[in-house]
């Protein structure tokens, strides 16, 4: 899933008032211990939550659909190099050519309404929906336990998808539904740690699943709680309101002072420049053209971008969109390590000038006498993504490139951003959840990972409607092979097309900053035991965590 820190926007007070409202007012900081209570957990929804656990809906669906009440087989640590951890999966295995995956799950596993979880439901999930890969030929359960999966092409670096992203549901409930995309799910059965116990639109709260495999959780209620704006999320993390959050905090000493909060930084996730980019695709506007991208791409002080809206706790983007160093292996051109970090207008407008524009008395660019005018947006609330946007604007219009920076409700980002009717968008990718950069390649630039402007991609998050055939045809050389040497020279021929073509332009390697609650509870991730990223707003990641945790009983 790509960044969730989600939602919607409205006042500070209001974000407060919500939380107050759904917890039925709110308890002193250090009066209950975690065992006395949910909790508490901000993965990013804003105010309305949509009531909505639909697994096949990754823009609508609430956060803990994803990992604590429905599962994929296997967790992929995308912080470790480790073998993956078995879910409803115990084993898989792969034939000789990569084309017949075998896939054992876990006996006697239970939905949590009580129905047994067998095979027949792991090969009716790989077959349904956005599940359906299309090179898939036939998924059979021979027995109660066994998966056999056959596919018309090799299969060996898309695991991590298969097994990793899927998201396996229950047959006898969805091969009822008739449009698994306009599903709301109100009242999901799924196999995770949690199931729901109730729902409001501020927040809505998990309990334990008695069904479990491995027992219930000790952390018996959870709570996800809708908050609309880091600065609200910051004050209830000071006065003891929250457990775990995953946002941007300039000054994180004023969070963790009193000793309750601990923090990590893993710097993993891009923040791009998104671009409505392929006119083929229905795009329009000036940022269609590569120049213009190439030009932007120049054009902005990254450095002081990290410094004045990232604090300086951001790192250093690259344009491969591999995760450095982990995936320095991959990496074809040591020259597109990172992009560039400081501005360079004389450049820009030399590409500008190269490519037919011309600067006008106002001093920007156009051609044809229509200007260069882009539309910039990123939620409001969002406090560096808004930070970013100011400054790129100014940093543009050294080069002569007009960019409109604004701030947005939830609906004015998410909805066009689905469908495509934008020019550029402050963005997060998520990082490829094992050091290999493939899905990353798979999900955000290929053509089958989009859709025409109008249009939601449903297999993917190409949103950015980037087409490009020789990406497309490399993504399909290195889903094929085990073999490195054929796997760097693919995503060589990758990074080269999308550094040049710029549809998502690196800013920052996101501050991926978490904060949680060692005081009341016990088991979180640490730098000797990362078995996982202490990101509530992960998918699967953060259900895992809470499986590992415990209150502390005072």
């Amino acid at each position: 899933m790509h960044d969730n820190r989600w939602r919607k926007t409205l006042p500070l007070v209001a974000g407060a008032a919500a939380l107050a409202l759904a917890l039925g007012g709110c308890t002193p900081t250090g009066s209950a211990s975690g065992g006395d209570r949910p909790l508490r957990m901000w993965s990013g929804s804003m105010t309305p939550i949509t009531n909505n656990f639909n697994p096949f809906a990754v823009d609508t669906a609430t956060h803990m659909t994803f990992g604590a009440i429905y599962e994929p087989l296997f967790f992929f640590n995308q912080l470790s190099d480790e073998a993956p951890v078995g879910l409803i999966g115990d084993s898989f295995e792969f034939n000789e050519d990569g084309t017949v995956l075998t896939v054992k799950i876990k006996p006697d596993l239970k939905w949590s309404d009580g129905e047994d979880l067998t095979a027949a439901d792991v090969a009716f999930s790989l077959g349904y929906g956005s599940n359906l890969d299309p090179d898939m030929v036939s998924a059979e359960a021979p027995d109660d336990t066994t998966v056999v999966i056959t596919y018309s092409s090799a299969k060996f670096t898309a695991t991590s998808l298969i097994l990793g992203s899927t998201w396996i549901i229950p047959e006898h409930i969805w091969s009822e539904i008739d449009d698994y995309m306009t599903e709301t799910n109100p009242k999901p059965v799924g196999s995770g740690p949690y199931t729901l116990k109730s729902f409001t639109d501020a927040a809505y709260t998990l309990e334990a699943n008695p069904l479990f495999r491995d027992g219930p959780p000790k952390v018996k209620e959870v709570q996800d709680i809708g908050i609309d704006s880091n600065q609200s999320s910051e004050d209830l993390l000071k006065t003891g309101k929250l457990d775990w959050v995953g946002q941007f905090i300039a000054n994180p000493d004023g969070v963790t002072a009193n000793g309750r909060i601990s923090t990590m930084n893993q710097q993993q996730d891009p923040t791009v420049i998104m671009t409505c980019a392929d006119t083929a695709m229905g795009c329009t506007g000036a940022q269609t053209d590569p120049a213009v991208r190439q030009a932007l791409n120049i054009a902005i002080d990254r450095a002081a971008i990290s410094k004045k809206a990232f604090a300086g706790l951001s790192g250093e983007s690259s344009p491969s969109f591999a995760l450095l160093p982990r995936d320095e292996k991959w990496l074809g051109d040591p020259a597109l390590a990172t992009s560039p970090q400081a501005p360079d207008a004389a450049s820009a407008e030399g590409i500008l000038e190269a490519a037919g524009y011309s600067k006008g008395s106002d001093g920007f660019y156009g051609k044809d006498g229509v200007a260069i005018e882009l539309d910039l947006f990123s939620p409001d609330g969002w406090t560096d993504y808004n930070d970013a946007a100011k400054l790129i604007s100014a940093q543009a219009a050294e080069a002569g490139i007009r960019v409109n920076a604004r701030t947005v409700s939830e609906a004015e980002y998410w909805t066009p951003i689905s469908t495509g009717e934008f020019q550029l968008a402050l963005y997060g990718l998520t990082q490829s959840l094992v050091a290999d950069p493939y899905s990353n390649y798979d999900q955000y630039f290929t053509t089958t990972a989009s859709a025409q402007v109008g249009e939601e991609p449903t297999k993917g998050q190409n949103y950015s409607r980037y087409s490009n055939p020789v990406v497309d045809e490399a993504v399909k050389k290195a889903g094929a092979t085990q073999d490195e040497a054929i796997k760097q020279q693919a995503y060589a021929a990758i990074q080269t097309e999308i550094a040049r073509d710029l549809p998502y332009i690196p800013v920052v390697l996101n501050a991926s900053q978490s904060f949680f609650n060692t005081a009341d509870f016990t088991g979180w991730p640490s730098e000797s035991d990362m078995y996982a990223a202490p990101l509530p707003y992960l998918s699967t990641a953060s259900a895992v965590i809470l499986t590992h945790l415990s209150p502390v009983t005072k």
